[in-house]
């Protein structure tokens, strides 16, 4: 459920004031103004996180935690006002939102109770060639980190970097996308009304910048940072990896994907189908880990395909409560979607549901593609709208090899009866993340790394390798007695050599 960020947005939102407005994206109809954060204001939030990051880090592991655990236990609390600013700026249904923020809350909660055990100091063999010194690796906070966050999940995504970076023992400098600028501002301001309320303190541990892509670029660039982790296209990625270098900061970026989805011939169908419809459908298929490649074994090509319709058939965009999901969130998706479906069935392919007809911006009905050739934007490219192709493959082994031909490497899923199959069948996907018989359960597990290679990005958030992500490994040594042969003193004698060859010689010289 982790999401796709920002496209760069049309500057022309932005009033003459400095500000710019935050709308439905169901009606237009103006929520909120947020003002445009320049260079100057984006490098006073930085300079300002510096020493609350050195208050924040300062703070006892159970110092951190607590505070943590008191913020987890603010945003569920007030989590009905938290869905109605999501729903107002995103479309999404509120239950999609409510759940969205659950699994936000359940990564924080993680995050906080397992930053000690992970990031604690610890020993590691110094091996026989040091036998006489004793060390460890420490993990400390880089400093001040930060965040630019993406429009279709706007908790859940951008929580998975502030979460962590938190709890190791770092400040947050949070960019929100321009479409959920609210939303940011929720959490941020949530932050600060616990340590307030609950603590008595005043420290900018979390902070938000507002603006369009060039705020995000002041953010990027900013040589008081010490890391930032974007969510958004590749081609974002790629100007965000270039403001920050100016500085050497390191960048976690996730950048979208082009899942796919496997369905072997002993697969239970309904299950299966099921899953299809609601990975690629869900949020109207505005998720960077929703499923919008399906290759099915031919032997249950058609009745999977039959079920998959079915499935389909029965969901409506919508704003209202009944309906299955909103509208597209960012205007410029829809011609996006458009152009795939017309580029696919220009290439021979069917609408087995829906089609071109189904694009009524804001919303998009549900697309079912079949026929649709490897080399078609619809299978090539990111659609990021409620639209998915099914694919008849002679095998799974072929289904794996259609699905690694992507640029993109994020997420997956495999559906099969065989426990064997599914295990191999889900290592061999080039994928960060592969769910076996079920969609997307990797995001909302808060142990699990969640990210992915090539075009998607690099880097990993959630789990323990996400806590690591946002701290510094310190390597330490300390003799504990003296060397038994001098090695580096440019007082050791050949025969200091001679003995370390010999032990070396025969400690690896043999062939095992």
């Amino acid at each position: 459920m982790a999401g796709q960020a920002t496209a760069p947005a049309d500057s022309s939102r932005g009033s003459a004031d400095g500000t710019f407005e935050s709308r439905s994206p169901a009606t237009g109809e103006v929520l909120a103004s947020y003002p445009v954060h320049g260079e100057k204001e984006v490098g006073d939030a930085v300079a300002r996180a510096r020493p609350a990051a050195q208050w924040w880090a300062g703070l006892s592991w159970a110092g951190r935690r607590q505070r943590l655990l008191a913020w987890k236990s603010h945003i569920t609390r007030h989590m009905p006002r938290l869905v109605t600013v999501v729903r107002a700026e995103t479309g999404k249904p509120a239950d999609d939102a409510r759940l969205e923020i659950i699994n936000a809350i359940l990564h924080l909660d993680w995050a906080a109770r397992h930053a000690r055990s992970v990031l604690k100091p610890r020993r590691v063999p110094s091996g026989i060639a040091m036998v006489n010194m004793a060390s460890s690796v420490e993990y400390h906070p880089l400093g001040v980190v930060g965040v630019i966050g993406p429009w279709n999940y706007p908790v859940f995504t951008p929580m998975g970097s502030i979460g962590y970076a938190l709890a190791a023992g770092n400040a947050v400098v949070f960019k929100p996308s321009e479409l959920t600028p609210g939303t940011g501002a929720w959490l941020v301001s949530s932050f600060e009304q616990t340590l307030r309320e609950a603590f008595g303190e005043d420290q900018r541990v979390l902070q938000l910048v507002t603006g369009f892509g060039e705020t995000g670029g002041f953010l990027a660039s900013s040589p008081g940072l010490d890391k930032i982790a974007f969510t958004g296209s590749p081609g974002t990625a790629r100007k965000v990896m270039a403001a920050a270098a100016k500085n050497l900061t390191p960048v976690l970026a996730e950048c979208g994907g082009k899942d796919a989805m496997l369905v072997d011939a002993s697969a239970d169908l309904d299950a299966a189908a099921d899953a299809a419809a609601w990975g690629a459908m869900s949020n109207a298929g505005q998720t960077c880990v929703g499923i919008e490649r399906v290759y099915v074994v031919s032997s249950v090509y058609e009745a999977f395909t039959e079920k998959l319709k079915e499935k389909v058939s029965a969901l409506r965009a919508g704003d209202d409560d009944g309906a299955s999901y909103g509208p597209m969130t960012l205007p410029s998706q829809v011609g996006i979607v458009e152009r795939h479906l017309r580029d696919a069935l220009a290439r021979g392919g069917q609408a087995a549901v829906g089609g071109t007809d189904s694009v009524a911006a804001p919303y998009v009905g549900p697309v079912v593609l079949t026929g649709v050739p490897e080399e078609s934007a619809a299978v090539r490219e990111e659609t990021f709208g409620p639209v998915v192709t099914v694919t008849p493959v002679p095998s799974l082994e072929d289904g794996v090899r259609l699905a690694n031909a992507s640029p993109y490497g994020l997420g997956s899923a495999v559906f099969t009866r065989g426990r064997a199959a599914g295990l191999a069948a889900a290592r061999a996907l080039r994928a960060g993340m592969t769910s076996v018989n079920s969609v997307i359960a990797f995001a909302a597990v808060p142990a699990l790394p969640f990210g992915g290679s090539g075009e998607s990005g690099f880097g990993r958030i959630h789990g323990a390798d996400g806590l690591r992500e946002f701290s510094r490994a310190k390597a330490i040594t300390r003799q504990r007695m003296k060397p038994l042969l001098r090695t580096t003193t440019f007082s050791r004698t050949p025969a200091d050599m001679d003995r370390i060859a010999k032990l070396i010689t025969v400690l690896h010289g043999r062939r095992k």
